[in-house]
């Protein structure tokens, strides 16, 4: 019998384009787009627009300033992204706006078809019964690509939110306009508000639907909704009412499918990162409605919940009681992964109460645990193959809340990744030391005492501009990104 590992040839003839989610998106496209992507799609991210529309920021954070501004240019360069154009094949609904993606972790098993032929791909899709293998991806899942369209949208609104701000270019909101009207609002290219069909586990006629694992797909929510707070605040210009106004219509009637559907309630009661994900979506959600009541009720309720019993007095990831009946991630085929995964979540939820005016950060589970001793676990955990820089991110967040008196988190950083003050989550992440390194590859900054060691830096309202062009660029030039599988 045919394997499904056929369908990798069709890959290779078609445009594809690495996605920020690590799929490949087989859109229409011509030769002359670049194809160059090279940056994280980060696990999830709320970026204070406060923060970043104040301008206050650390010298030390320019090559991460320009770091943003590049991401936003290559994104650019790739979008817009459509719901109906990034798939090859619609929902069993027939609608082309119904968002549509494979799970992942799920394998046709034909043994017992009884075929007499070799079946092709498409009757392998509706005929054998799908099983589940918890952290293997099942290559065909590419030919779908909604999820990767999404993944890459959320992030193009964060950057080129961001990118204005750095270098007041009018272009960067502008394209934010047209991609948010493409996904959501035009009536060719429009996003139906739900999830019916994401995650779809294939099989014979009658189980094509989607799973509640599908909504993670849209957990991508946060760095969407930071992206557009920025250009709301900031009041720029190309972000008109007419189209503010259809995007929270939107949001609206996707939120009463958020909480009322059987597939996304589903993913709600999730003790696992997939719970964890379901209520920064929500919140922030919500937050993009201007229902700031409800997120600050959904975060509290996430943190009085299902919190709770996800984090050890230890750090680790593990149910207190039912470990064997709670699918936390320590039990999971990569734990390292899932713990930094949820972690990520974690944090993602605790920034959007801080934005709300709630703390979460010193909160404890019902064992003693708390997000900073997670962090400690997975940091000192053995890493799963090529998955040491995951927690990265999650470490800045966490020394810029609790600090680094002792550099133990710069000190991590810098062994690990010493360039890591390119990275954009540096430029969110502070108060964090950059251990010396901009000084020493970009000079133009100013050393200040710092809690981790190395320079900090002043207070700067001009942001990359400060950092000589031709130095940055070279320095810039040697950011190159891997691609972060959209794992679940």
């Amino acid at each position: 019998m045919r394997a499904t590992t056929a369908l990798l040839p069709l890959l290779s003839g078609l445009p594809a384009v690495l996605s920020l989610s690590g799929s490949l998106d087989t859109r229409a496209s011509t030769a002359s787009q670049p194809m160059n992507l090279q940056f994280n799609s980060y696990d999830n991210a709320w970026v204070d627009p406060q923060y970043v529309l104040s301008k206050n920021w650390n010298d030390t954070t320019v090559v991460a300033q320009q770091t943003i501004v590049e991401w936003a240019d290559n994104l650019n360069a790739q979008g817009p992204w459509s719901v109906t154009t990034s798939k090859p094949f619609n929902a069993s609904s027939g609608d082309p706006h119904d968002y549509l993606s494979w799970a992942p972790y799920w394998f046709p098993d034909c043994s017992n078809v009884h075929n007499t032929t070799a079946l092709t791909d498409e009757q392998i899709w509706v005929t054998c019964p799908y099983v589940s293998k918890d952290g293997q991806f099942n290559p065909d899942r590419l030919l779908v690509n909604n999820t990767g369209a999404f993944d890459a949208l959320s992030n193009a609104v964060l950057y080129n939110s961001m990118a204005w701000v750095i270098n007041g270019s009018s272009t960067y909101p502008e394209q934010v306009a047209t991609q948010i009207k493409t996904w959501f609002l035009d009536d060719a290219t429009r996003m139906n508000p739900n999830l019916n069909y994401a995650q779809v586990i294939r099989g014979p006629p009658g189980s094509q639907f989607g799973s509640h694992t599908g909504v993670l797909d849209l957990k991508g929510m946060a760095k969407l909704t930071s992206g557009i707070l920025i250009l709301r605040q900031g009041k720029a210009p190309a972000w008109t009412s007419d189209i503010d106004t259809g995007l929270v219509a939107w949001a609206n009637t996707y939120i009463q499918w958020l909480t009322t559907s059987d597939i996304a309630l589903g993913e709600a009661n999730s003790t696992n990162n997939h719970g964890s994900y379901y209520y920064n979506q929500l919140a922030s959600l919500q937050i993009l409605v201007n229902d700031l009541t409800g997120a600050n009720a959904t975060v509290q309720k996430y943190f009085s919940t299902l919190y709770q019993n996800q984090i050890l007095a230890s750090g680790e990831q593990v149910c207190p009681l039912l470990r064997a009946a709670c699918p936390l991630e320590a039990v999971r085929t990569r734990p390292y992964h899932y713990r930094s995964y949820n972690l990520a979540a974690m944090i993602t939820n605790a920034r959007i109460g801080a934005y709300l005016g709630f703390d979460a950060w010193n909160l404890t589970t019902a064992t003693g645990g708390t997000i900073h001793a997670a962090l400690d676990f997975a940091l000192a955990a053995k890493p799963d193959p090529d998955g040491l820089s995951e927690p990265y991110q999650s470490a800045g967040a966490v020394a810029s809340v609790y600090g680094d008196a002792q550099g133990k988190y710069a000190a991590f950083l810098a062994q690990n990744e010493p360039a890591y003050p390119k990275e954009p989550w540096f430029f969110w992440y502070q108060p964090l030391s950059d251990s010396g390194w901009v000084r020493a590859n970009v000079g133009n900054t100013t050393s200040t005492s710092s809690g981790g060691g190395g320079s900090s830096g002043t207070q700067s309202k001009n942001g990359a501009a400060r950092v000589g062009v031709c130095t940055l660029a070279a320095v810039a030039a040697g950011v190159v990104g891997s691609l972060v599988a959209f794992l679940v």
